[in-house]
């Protein structure tokens, strides 16, 4: 049995890309914790800090940041974002 990843993504409500992440996470029945930087400075200082960048979503499996919405839709057309997951065959 494959144990799947731990991924997280940090987000708001309102942004389009976060949206569409969850959507792209949420069709390949991937588990993730979805933490909201819309209003606490804290964790988007936080997201910042294990990111590197400033913009949302940032999505982080297994501990690794890999960027947002557009880093995983690129992963995914690769097929490398399956293997990632552990959906791979």
């Amino acid at each position: 049995m494959t144990v799947q990843p731990k991924v997280v993504m940090y987000s708001t409500a309102m942004c389009p890309y976060c949206v569409a992440a969850r959507m792209l996470l949420t069709k390949k029945k991937i588990a993730f914790e979805d933490i909201s930087v819309s209003n606490d400075a804290g964790l988007r200082s936080k997201m910042e800090q294990l990111s590197g960048r400033r913009t949302v979503p940032q999505i982080f499996i297994d501990d690794r940041p890999v960027g947002g919405f557009d880093d995983i839709y690129e992963l995914d057309q690769k097929g490398e974002l399956d293997r990632m997951l552990g959906l791979a065959g």
